[in-house]
């Protein structure tokens, strides 16, 4: 796809106003379909993320023998096949450009009977899938990939898997949760332990299931040969996409939105809790639990933001936020330093030098290191930034030109609405001057 193709203009200035709510949350969206397909039982899901991601995620299960109604107005209905259900697809699945499902399913397919292979598009096909494929292979499966490590897999079946204990290296909750997946079809016991805390969105519908998970400090564990009992999931509104209007009404004065019925769990609030330290006026209302998901209502009002050292121990906990906290630093009183965040860099793009081009196009000081970036805060100046197909940075600077003195014009913005259906819709109707299209 051309760089140039699918642009955005957002016009400077500007707040924003309003009661929103954001699309489902993409990870449970993603895990419904998955646990639901292998569940023995019918299982109901409503607030389902139709974007493409987890649309990729409900076709392929729908190609392995899975009958899946839906989505229509985010409910889908799946009739679980149990956990030997699955039947060999036609053909490749193709995951597009979901490293989610890429990796969640490579567990998930170590443990079938039949042979699989896994594609991607172009920028899947670029990201590193050793980190799950080697602690798998330690387990027994035989899992193919490129000689750089990268999709497409291919995934052999008929493998005896062993439970096994992993110590990650690296936090990622993509790994920990292909290590369970594979578990459930593992002999004995499998656990996995993290150095930080990661999102524990699998754990929580594993259990909610009905399947055995136990929890000691950093470490979950699971024995192979459960069952899996179908269940009712209510998808919580995406903290990831609600972040962008978390900043843009933390930077944009006279602004006052509540996003509504947004998923806090305590593994995703780093967002939350970094604009906070950063001065941010940020208040959790009709706090509740809703399948197991802890689910509130999240005002948010401008406030004048000041540079921070941004605590390592937060940096999992916010990983998809960066791109739109940057924007923040950018906008704040003094100097914002991240480090322990090399993971940003094996993204959709390289996030942290994507972030920095774009800031320093808007005449912000934004200097790139190995593992973070040290942003100091200014006065932003409208520019033509490039996305690089990256949905999260083109949703962050389109909320920079609510501080910015002229028109921030993004580029190859195709991937957003595949991420965050009707972002444009719900970015206007709350204040945002923003065009897509050539035209724009």
């Amino acid at each position: 796809m051309n760089q140039n193709s699918h642009p955005f203009t957002v016009q400077p200035g500007g707040r924003l106003n309003g009661r929103l709510r954001v699309p489902g949350d993409k990870s449970i969206s993603h895990r419904s379909i998955m646990l639901g397909s292998l569940a023995e039982g019918i299982t109901h899901v409503t607030g389902f993320l139709e974007g493409e991601d987890c649309l990729a995620t409900l076709k392929a299960f729908r190609a392995m023998g899975v009958g899946i109604d839906g989505p229509t107005d985010g409910r889908v209905v799946i009739h679980g096949v149990g956990l030997r259900g699955l039947k060999p697809p036609p053909g490749s699945l193709d995951m597009g450009n979901s490293g989610t499902s890429m990796r969640l399913m490579s567990g998930l397919m170590s443990g079938q009977a039949f042979d699989v292979t896994m594609t991607g598009d172009a920028s899947l096909s670029k990201r590193p899938m050793r980190r799950v494929t080697e602690p798998l292979a330690s387990m027994g499966a035989r899992i193919d990939a490129t000689d750089k490590g990268t999709p497409p897999l291919h995934v052999h079946g008929g493998q005896r898997l062993k439970g096994i204990h992993y110590d990650m290296p690296v936090a990622s909750a993509q790994v920990k949760s292909a290590l369970l997946l594979a578990g459930l079809y593992a002999e004995g016991e499998t656990c996995v332990s993290e150095p930080a805390p990661t999102r524990d969105h699998t754990e929580r519908m594993l259990s909610g299931f009905g399947y055995v998970v136990r929890r000691s400090g950093n470490c979950v564990c699971l024995d192979g040969g459960g069952r899996l009992r179908a269940a009712d999931i209510d998808v919580p509104a995406d903290i990831s996409s609600a972040a962008f209007f978390m900043v843009g009404a933390s930077i944009a004065p006279g602004s006052d939105v509540v996003l509504e019925h947004v998923g806090i769990n305590p593994t995703r609030t780093g967002v939350i809790d970094i604009l906070r330290l950063m001065g941010g006026d940020l208040t959790l209302m009709n706090e509740r639990e809703v399948g197991g998901e802890p689910v509130a209502d999240i005002r948010v009002r401008s406030a004048a933001l000041h540079g921070i050292r941004i605590p390592e121990a937060l940096v999992p906990l916010a990983i998809d936020e960066f791109p739109a906290l940057f924007i923040a630093a950018a906008c704040a009183e003094g100097e914002t330093v991240l480090t322990g965040a090399e993971e940003l860099r094996v993204k959709e793009s390289d996030r942290i030098q994507v972030m920095a081009d774009g800031l320093t196009a808007c005449g912000i000081d934004a200097r790139p290191t190995p593992d973070g970036i040290v942003i100091r805060g200014g006065r932003l100046g409208g520019a033509t930034v490039g996305s690089h197909s990256d949905h999260r940075i083109a949703m962050s600077f389109a909320m920079a030109a609510l501080r910015a003195d002229g028109p921030i014009r993004i580029l190859d913005t195709a991937n957003v609405n595949p991420s965050f259906p009707g972002f444009v819709a719900l970015a206007t109707s709350c204040g945002l001057s923003i065009r897509e299209g050539a035209d724009a």
